[in-house]
């Protein structure tokens, strides 16, 4: 099924379907737990469209590539072009908010590390940013300080809130901005907490944000 931006509520969301820039490493606890030392600046990378699935189909997991992790993370939808822009204005860009999974190819992702090379196999791969439907922005006021969590068959695998992000999702969004151009439909995610673990074949996801419930399945 081909992937299209829709709201929570169900109205029309007029958007293109673009690229999903990321950072990595912007919550703490996640540096620590892999054991990675703390950027000086944002590390930035992107998925390509090719990325993009609906949370609610099934999880498709690549065969054969070593394990696949779970990283769940704050999806900001962007509804207005951002060049070199500052905060303020990247927080009046934001067309709706939603929650992603960043699957991550780990066993590739620490080969590629060791060598030095980049990471887009291990992170860009098709159908590697399942991603839910969104909220309209004034559904969450305070952004900055909200709850995100993820359980995988009735237990907690990762919990952490907004707070807790290293840069914060305007300024991070802005700082993208003066290297990528942020287009209308681009999404942008935030960073994830601890907890990253493998998924499995049959695994059943609920992911949280702020209270909504959003659920997964791996094929």
């Amino acid at each position: 099924m081909i992937y299209q931006h829709r709201y929570l509520d169900g109205s029309s969301l007029h958007l293109p379907v673009g690229k999903v820039v990321c950072i990595g490493r912007n919550y703490l606890d996640h540096i620590r737990e892999l054991n990675n030392p703390i950027p000086e600046t944002p590390i930035l990378f992107i998925k390509p469209t090719t990325a993009l699935v609906a949370l609610n189909q099934p999880i498709q997991l690549p065969v054969g590539r070593g394990e696949c992790h779970h990283e769940v993370e704050l999806a900001v939808l962007v509804g207005q072009l951002l060049q070199n822009a500052e905060a303020k204005t990247a927080r009046q860009a934001v067309a709706g908010y939603g929650v992603a999974l960043d699957l991550t190819l780990r066993d590739l992702q620490n080969e590629l590390k060791k060598k030095g090379h980049p990471w887009e196999t291990a992170k860009a791969f098709d159908g590697s940013c399942p991603l839910s439907l969104f909220l309209k922005p004034e559904a969450l006021p305070h952004p900055q300080a909200i709850d995100l969590s993820l359980r995988v068959n009735g237990e907690i695998r990762q919990q952490g809130n907004t707070q807790q992000m290293m840069v914060g999702i305007f300024e991070l969004m802005a700082y993208m901005s003066t290297h990528f151009s942020l287009q209308p439909g681009d999404v942008v995610l935030t960073g994830t907490p601890a907890g990253v673990g493998p998924l499995t074949s049959g695994d059943v996801l609920i992911l949280n944000l702020a209270g909504y419930e959003f659920s997964a399945r791996v094929a």
